[in-house]
């Protein structure tokens, strides 16, 4: 098992500002980093990959697409524009040393188009991927799909969902991840969607259900780690909280009070919860 912290608890885009942070989540023993690609700038993240480098920081990474970028729009430009921008996110993590680039990378966040998914919606999200994939899996990246909660998207929103796209799209440089505060909105059975997607979950998200400090809600953690357990999932556990320190940020994750005490203290916090759930 791998321990990571998605570095949004801090920011947007990671510079040297976050160098001091970096470092003190090498010393808690965090194995890497999660980092946000919103600025697609290759000598940027290729200054930073070799950053952590020298901290001893593995790194994952997570973006989103646009609605002008949209995989799954009826507009044949913005589709192919949501293809340009994976292709450039991925450019960016090959930079970087990346090798899983995570988030809702199949629609546009927060777009809604008053209805469910279409077929047609389905078709175009899978030509799109597909072509992603393949350019990604020629780089040596995973493109990793996370299914949202309704509030958040409308294309994905179960682990049944998102693992039957990424089995019909067939790709190897497509899979998907489980996100245990999306789960705790969306699933049923907890236990029956780790299970349901098991043979396509490279990434797990530990986010608790107020996006605070994990295992200081009511996520169902006994279920999610038993399960995973259970399924012989191996790989990266990484942290998603979010906080006020970044305004726009909390305002799109609709966080309105603080909940903890300092981020050092969360993501201390939930590290030891991870490793005292997974001994």
């Amino acid at each position: 098992m791998k321990y990571g912290m998605n570095m949004l608890l801090w920011t947007t885009h990671v510079t040297d500002e976050h160098a001091g942070a970096l470092e003190q989540l090498k010393e808690m023993g965090y194995d890497g980093v999660e980092l946000p690609i919103f600025e697609m700038d290759e000598k940027h993240f290729a200054s930073l990959g070799n950053r952590l480098d020298g901290l001893g920081l593995e790194r994952t990474a997570v973006t989103v697409c646009t609605p002008d970028e949209n995989p799954i729009s009826s507009d044949a430009a913005k589709r192919a524009g949501g293809l340009t921008r994976l292709k450039q996110a991925v450019d960016v993590c090959s930079a970087a040393g990346v090798k899983l680039l995570c988030g809702p990378l199949h629609s546009a966040l927060g777009e809604f188009s008053g209805q469910g998914r279409t077929e047609d919606e389905w078709k175009y999200g899978a030509e799109t991927l597909s072509a992603a994939a393949e350019y990604a899996h020629s780089a040596g990246v995973t493109l990793v799909l996370e299914y949202l909660n309704r509030f958040e998207c409308y294309f994905l929103n179960c682990a049944e969902d998102c693992a039957r796209f990424c089995r019909e799209v067939n790709q190897p440089g497509l899979k998907m991840m489980y996100d245990t505060f999306h789960a705790n909105i969306e699933e049923k059975c907890i236990a029956e969607a780790i299970r349901t997607c098991a043979d396509q979950t490279v990434h797990v998200h530990i986010s608790e259900n107020d996006r605070s400090t994990p295992g200081a809600g009511h996520v169902d953690w006994d279920t999610t780690f038993a399960t995973l357990k259970e399924t012989g999932y191996e790989g990266w556990m990484v942290v998603e909280a979010f906080g006020l320190a970044l305004p726009d940020l909390a305002a799109a994750t609709k966080i309105w009070r603080r909940m903890y005490s300092t981020e050092e203290d969360l993501a201390r916090e939930a590290l030891a919860f991870m490793k005292q759930r997974t001994a």
